[in-house]
């Protein structure tokens, strides 16, 4: 009797459709949340419209000059009432040494992206475990200034009202900036908090440093944003606590990343296996 009874509630669950492992939504997540090997044509495909999208909304934040001006005029005072208001006479002590402010101009129009590129491209062949999370890092950091620009317009030191700040590169006529000469009507001139310079340079140098395995090239990861922090505060596009801004939306997308992960990025396995199928463990290299 109690044979007959086991034999028949065992067929019964065998006629009750059983959850494919993978397919429930916790199962789903736990996919999402593991590592897996970047695919090159998608990459591409999402930075180029990552950028373009990013470009496209910071452009798109109304440009309220009443307000920037005024923010910039409260951020001026308060670093006056510290005493660490430097950017006035740093613009001007470079500014006398043509050959240095116009190689900053050039560094600050151009290394933003190059470097921030070079780091990702470095990621994904060398780092293809830790790359998805590492960008993650990138995205929510950009995405959170794209809130700061909206919520609070500020105008760059070179702009302000009564200021005495040389706009470098309309003085040296370089090509320096999208926030400056004949290309200024291409860029918000009133998104200057927080600043991106500095969150992807930290973000660069942190990465670099972590994961670099030679010496001298982890030291240049920690250079890098320190180098950028002087040229936006020499060429007038920022203040220094457009600095602070832009670390703290970095430190956002840590906490981001890290609690969707599990742990830092750094922390993640450098290789993923190329075919891993689910429920068999394969070993990683860290």
């Amino acid at each position: 009797m109690g044979d007959a009874t086991a034999r028949t509630r065992e067929r019964l669950q065998d006629g009750v459709p059983h959850p494919v492992p993978g397919t429930t939504g916790q199962g789903l997540v736990r996919r999402l949340r593991t590592p897996r090997r970047p695919r090159l044509r998608f990459e591409i495909l999402l930075i180029a419209l990552s950028y373009w999208t990013y470009s496209l909304v910071r452009n798109a934040v109304p440009e309220q000059r009443t307000a920037a001006l005024r923010n910039a005029d409260w951020i001026w005072r308060v670093e006056g009432q510290i005493g660490l208001a430097v950017e006035e006479s740093v613009n001007h002590a470079v500014n006398s040494v043509t050959w240095l402010v116009v190689g900053m101009n050039y560094y600050y129009a151009t290394l933003h992206f190059v470097v921030t590129l070079g780091v990702l491209v470095w990621l994904y062949r060398s780092h293809p475990g830790r790359y998805a999370a590492t960008r993650l890092v990138l995205f929510t950091t950009t995405g959170v200034a794209l809130a700061g620009y909206y919520l609070y317009p500020l105008a760059p030191p070179r702009l302000m009202n009564g200021g005495h700040f040389v706009d470098t590169v309309m003085v040296h006529r370089t090509w320096g900036s999208m926030a400056s000469g004949d290309l200024k009507n291409m860029s918000n001139q009133y998104a200057a908090m927080p600043s991106m310079h500095i969150g992807w340079s930290v973000w660069c140098g942190l990465t670099v440093f972590a994961l670099a395995s030679v010496p001298w090239v982890r030291v240049l990861g920690l250079v890098y944003p320190a180098l950028t922090l002087v040229v936006i505060v020499a060429t007038a596009n920022h203040f220094w606590l457009d600095a602070v801004g832009g670390v703290l939306c970095l430190g956002f997308g840590f906490a981001v990343a890290a609690a969707w992960y599990g742990r830092l990025p750094y922390a993640l396995p450098r290789v993923v296996p190329v075919a891993a199928r689910p429920g068999v463990s394969s070993p990683t290299r860290t």
